[in-house]
């Protein structure tokens, strides 16, 4: 059965992005540097390498609508994935003709998982975006949250857990430390 995991990185006083959508620092990578430093990919090894393969082995994403046309629906796939964007408004040209695998789902986020979930089969759903994975929390579909916990304090942008409707309670599963971020997996409680 397949779970559904949102997996960000983060600032250590909570942000998964700068302002105006950058990830921080002067080349705006700066929380994606643990894998790929500067912006770039390199060869990988260790805890790093494992993270990666972990993330790589996902059946489907589910994106917010602003971070799919951020990353121009990353292309019309997500490394082949198909990818469901809950949305109140259909889609944009380019998602609605030129990328046949971007679904987007008009009738809620439970809807949208559901669907992401049937399409990644045994394998995990990969949640995209603060907004989305806050609606998910709440609605109760998600499952779990992996976050890279990066050692930097960019002071403002866009709050990771920014507006939750109650407390929710989490599970720790892993911490894995690596020189350029901690990295914690955590279940959602029900």
């Amino acid at each position: 059965m397949s779970i559904s995991v949102l997996d960000m990185s983060v600032s250590l006083d909570g942000y998964a992005a700068g302002p105006d959508d950058f990830l921080g620092g002067a080349d705006g990578h700066r929380l994606h540097d643990w894998f790929a430093p500067g912006g770039e990919l390199v060869e990988l090894s260790g805890p790093v390498k494992e993270l990666m393969d972990e993330m790589g082995g996902a059946g489907a994403v589910l994106a917010g609508r602003r971070t799919a046309e951020l990353m121009d629906h990353w292309g019309g796939d997500h490394n082949g994935l198909p990818i469901f964007v809950p949305s109140h408004r259909p889609p944009g040209p380019a998602a609605r003709w030129g990328y046949p695998k971007v679904t987007y789902v008009t009738d809620g986020i439970e809807s949208a998982m559901a669907q992401a979930k049937a399409a990644a089969g045994d394998r995990e759903v990969q949640v995209r975006g603060a907004y989305t994975g806050q609606r998910a929390l709440e609605a109760g579909v998600l499952d779990e949250v992996r976050i890279h916990q990066v050692p930097v304090l960019l002071g403002r942008g866009i709050r990771l857990f920014d507006q939750l409707p109650s407390e929710i309670e989490l599970e720790i599963v892993r911490v894995i430390d690596t020189p350029e971020a901690t990295h914690v997996r955590y279940r959602v409680r029900r």
